[in-house]
């Protein structure tokens, strides 16, 4: 059977990560992860196949192994051979920053922080700390010719976390964060860029300590760019990836109806916003294509979904350059890069002036969504909003709902626009993506009393 596609791809990821409890170094990686991998398409079927070398023998063998992979799926019967879109990008990234920050000067710096937390903030019964950075470099060339690529990804990131003791003696947490596009030696995560972020932390962590429960249910919410990043990415994100609306995610159907309030515009980003270069830049994604911006929801209105050539050929779109592939021994799949809520035109002092009673949420552990955009992300950290000033902190708590309704009844959305890429996308496999945006007021379902 021959092949009407063809991709070959090498690919190296290396990891670091340093890890610090109390100012005890309680862990040192560094992995180096590498091979290559082809993928094949004929008769209506992928194939696909993976080595942990990338000679010249091993590509050869890959590739044939892809066909013949390919060629076995048509037993399962005969199926439509696809026109896969042809637009092809031909070009190398360039790579970003100093290189690696040596070992001893990342432990170093890691016990400078220790040191300086618990001699600046009293009570304090502990400190975690880990120190983090990746960089994936990716040769692509297509079986015909026509194009051959080098992409990367590089991102770094450091954590702090302080826990104390609540009123009773429960332990309390809160983690403040610095990420960005590079290595650890490329951000800036020193004591002194650290002391405002962990000043504000402290406070914060004060607070938690005299914490009362959230009121359960319906309520006004102003949520912090992190939660609103969160909103986007996990809950109306993953339902406008192109295999999830052809899965049958609840999307498929709403091309050209509101979705959102006409205040909410919303976009997976390739490389560049408002001039700037973003953290997890895609210039050509793990099939080849040109990566473009998708505008997924304009003014409320959903518009488009995010692309493969597969997924492009079925729903007759152009790609968008969503394909990527986490490991070496990974295919790509349709997935997210940049991805937020544009911003709007109000202050955050403004949106809590407008809530008579409701909450400030700020900060959030961890999260869940299904392809209906119903979500349940946890709080952390969070605030009562009275008459329209902060009152009392609240316990951690749930903030729950459906994206479309949530969307729909937001009535303001920030000016101010903050990007972090420290975390995973999680679909088959992990990735790497940055998730931005603005504050919005909405109305959200809060756990508690």
């Amino acid at each position: 059977m021959s092949t009407a596609y063809l991709e070959t791809r090498r690919h190296e990821l290396r990891k670091t990560r340093l890890a610090m409890v109390d100012g005890n170094l309680t862990g040192n990686v560094r992995a180096v992860q590498a091979g290559a991998s082809a993928r094949a398409y004929g008769g209506g079927y992928w194939g696909f196949a993976s080595s942990p070398a990338d000679d010249a023998a091993a590509i050869s063998r890959v590739q044939n192994e892809a066909r013949d992979n390919a060629a076995a799926m048509t037993g399962f019967g005969a199926r439509r051979v696809l026109a896969l879109p042809d637009a092809v990008y031909s070009g190398r990234q360039a790579e970003h920053g100093r290189g690696e920050l040596p070992a001893g000067e990342a432990i170093e710096r890691l016990a400078e922080l220790h040191a300086f937390c618990m001699q600046r903030y009293p009570g304090l019964r502990s400190t975690r700390l880990i120190a983090t950075d990746e960089h994936h470099v990716k040769e692509l060339e297509l079986g015909d010719g026509r194009g051959t690529s080098l992409s990367r990804i590089q991102r770094a990131a450091a954590y702090v976390a302080l826990v104390a003791e609540d009123a009773d003696g429960a332990p309390i947490e809160l983690m403040e964060i610095v990420s960005g596009i590079g290595t650890l030696a490329d951000i800036d995560w020193s004591v002194a860029a650290f002391t405002p972020k962990l000043d504000a932390l402290y406070e914060h962590l004060q607070a938690k300590r005299q914490a009362v429960p959230a009121r359960g249910g319906l309520h006004r919410v102003v949520m912090a760019a992190e939660l609103a990043g969160m909103l986007a990415h996990e809950a109306m994100g993953h339902p406008c990836e192109a295999d999830s609306v052809l899965g049958g995610a609840i999307t498929a159907d709403l091309v050209g109806r509101p979705v959102a309030s006409d205040l909410v515009t919303m976009a997976d980003l390739a490389h560049h916003f408002e001039g700037s270069e973003l953290m997890c830049p895609v210039y050509v994604d793990d099939e080849g294509t040109p990566a473009r911006d998708v505008t997924l929801i304009e003014r409320g209105v959903l518009r488009e979904f995010m692309h493969s050539r597969e997924t492009a050929a079925r729903l007759d779109r152009a790609p968008t350059g969503n394909a990527r592939a986490y490991a070496p021994d990974d295919e790509p799949l349709v997935r997210m890069r940049n991805t937020a809520i544009l911003p709007g035109t109000s202050t955050l002092a403004q949106m809590i002036e407008g809530v008579d009673d409701g909450y400030l949420l700020l900060k959030s552990g961890n999260g869940q969504a299904d392809a209906t955009t119903e979500f349940m992300f946890g709080i952390d950290l969070g605030y009562e909003i009275k008459g329209g000033k902060l009152g009392r902190a609240i316990r951690d708590t749930t903030v729950s709902g459906s994206a479309l309704k949530v969307l729909q009844s937001v009535d303001a959305v920030g000016r101010e626009m903050e990007w972090n890429c420290n975390g995973y996308c999680g679909k088959k496999q992990p990735m790497v993506v940055s998730v931005g945006g603005p504050a919005l007021r909405a109305l959200a379902h809060l756990g508690g009393e």
